[in-house]
């Protein structure tokens, strides 16, 4: 990835099994694991995986009564990638647009700060600042 920009959209799937996803993903189609986030019961809770210079998280289906997620995902969920100066307005510009929000604008536990909102169609968009080394 050596002068390559690093994403700023990334796609968001969620699988009913996380672990079969990966290894399907990654010996099927050339996807490499690059982070891999394991709860105390050794499920996964988020994962991260490259292919050139793109990525996809991946995570558990839900139907929003999972506390990671606190949210149904919809049919599709985008990460949007923004900078700490501008997280707060884009905020601001949803909500005043009427936009359905989810998930408030907070801080991360794992770094960053983000908000979600779903869109007409139930797509669930997810912007923030926290981005994810490419590995």
């Amino acid at each position: 990835m050596s002068g390559s920009p690093a994403p700023t959209i990334i796609p968001t799937l969620r699988y009913r099994d996380v672990d079969k996803a990966i290894d399907w993903l990654t010996g099927a189609l050339g996807f490499a694991a690059v982070f891999v986030a394991r709860d105390d019961s050794g499920q996964i809770g988020h994962a991260q995986l490259s292919h050139g210079t793109g990525m996809i998280m991946l995570g558990p289906h839900s139907d929003g009564g999972d506390d990671r997620l606190s949210v149904d995902m919809g049919p599709a969920a985008v990460y949007v990638i923004l900078g700490s100066d501008e997280i707060g307005a884009h905020y601001e510009r949803a909500v005043a647009a009427g936009a359905e929000v989810v998930r408030e604008l907070r801080d991360e536990s794992y770094g960053g700060s983000g908000y979600t909102v779903r869109d007409p169609e139930l797509n669930v968009w997810s912007f923030g600042t926290y981005h994810p080394a490419m590995g």
